[in-house]
């Protein structure tokens, strides 16, 4: 495992979705190689998707270059030591707003 503290580069998202993803990424460096970057990538991607709905989107590693576009108040990129995170939310519905967008919104059972 990194032992680094994460260091927010860029961000829109809400601090609370910052402090859980960067929580995400340190359980998964925890479960799996740090080579390992898809399984790292899929074990945060998996666990936004369930927290705050489908659409996301995480990239992992030490050396990327992307051009993305998100939803606004879903985007995040940091990294710790020598690992970068980029997770950010695609959706298909450009209509919703940014509470439904990111999952704020929850459902009555």
């Amino acid at each position: 495992m990194l032992e680094g503290k994460a260091v927010v580069r860029e961000s829109d998202m809400p601090m609370e979705m910052q402090s859980r993803v960067m929580e995400l990424a340190y359980q998964a460096l925890d479960l799996h190689e740090v080579s390992d970057c898809q399984s790292i990538a899929r074990y945060i991607k998996q666990k936004f998707d369930e927290a705050y709905g489908t659409s996301w989107h995480c990239v992992v590693g030490k050396d990327f270059g992307c051009c993305i576009s998100h939803l606004c108040g879903t985007f995040i990129f940091f990294h710790v030591e020598i690992m970068e995170f980029l997770i950010f939310k695609d959706g298909k519905d450009l209509n919703e707003t940014k509470e439904e967008a990111i999952g704020v919104m929850q459902k009555n059972p």
